[in-house]
């Protein structure tokens, strides 16, 4: 039977955990629009503004106002919540999408992580691991002849500007992605010739953005070239769960454009 939680907004009585230092904000509605339903918080037309926040005794009512990633490759978040008194507090875009559902009502566990444990957990088993691999590096170079091999060098990893920046870039294909918090592909624009046009212009190659409303309107095709504003991040494209082949991509996508904007083909 679904447990009916009264709304009853009691500040005393909800443990709050603030986020520790800055936290990125939605630059505007459709930057908002977009991470909401990446996380799997609204599946409606009408993207929600407003989302509850249970616990064992009352439900208060709570909006998104930005979140922080975490782990090496930034792929990890924590979204920041406000509630009606002005109190911020940290959680998991999974858990809070759990407790919209109507028969949310276990109790709470008293064991919340916050990012900074959970990352020095993460480096943690890092370390660990990279000492195995080391170890196992050691024996195997005992065991066998030195080998007079040239080492390959290691590509430089490209220095990313933080600020909104223009980009040229060519449609490649589209395909699907997984997106671990709805459990659901998301359709994704695969960009190749993707170059950050500045004074010195940074050639990324290829990279990938959320097929968005916005884009959808341009009714982009393989092939068509087009130019844009936009803020680049390493984030690697995960591959597509049961799909067409047509939707995958097999070569490692590693930069990830974020809410393109002055859109235009060329």
């Amino acid at each position: 039977m679904a447990i009916t939680l009264p709304h009853i907004e009691d500040s005393n009585n909800t443990a709050y955990f603030p986020p520790a230092g800055d936290f990125e904000t939605f630059q505007d509605d459709a930057h908002y629009e977009e991470k909401v339903r990446e996380w799997g918080l609204s599946t409606t037309r009408e993207v929600k503004k407003e989302f509850w926040y249970k616990e064992k005794t009352q439900q208060r009512l709570v909006t998104v106002k930005g979140y922080q990633k975490y782990g090496e490759s930034g792929d990890f978040y924590t979204i920041i919540i406000e509630f009606q008194d002005g109190n911020l507090s940290c959680i998991h875009p999974a858990y809070l999408k759990e407790m919209q559902s109507p028969s949310f009502g276990k109790a709470l566990a008293a064991d919340f992580r916050d990012i900074s444990s959970a990352s020095s957990e993460k480096k943690s088993s890092k370390k660990d691991a990279e000492k195995s691999e080391d170890a196992t590096k050691e024996k195997s170079k005992s065991d066998k002849p030195a080998l007079n091999k040239a080492k390959k060098k290691k590509q430089p990893a490209l220095e990313l500007p933080a600020e909104k920046v223009h980009f040229t870039a060519r449609v490649k294909q589209f395909a699907l992605s997984w997106n671990h918090f709805n459990e659901a592909n998301d359709e994704v624009i695969i960009l190749e010739d993707l170059i950050i046009q500045k004074d010195e212009s940074i050639e990324v190659g290829i990279g990938w953005c959320s097929h968005s409303k916005t884009l959808k309107k341009f009714e982009l095709e393989p092939g068509e070239s087009l130019e844009f504003d936009g803020k680049i991040v390493k984030k690697k494209l995960p591959k597509g769960k049961d799909c067409d082949e047509e939707f995958i991509i097999e070569e490692p996508v590693l930069y990830k454009v974020n809410n393109p904007s002055k859109i235009k083909k060329s």
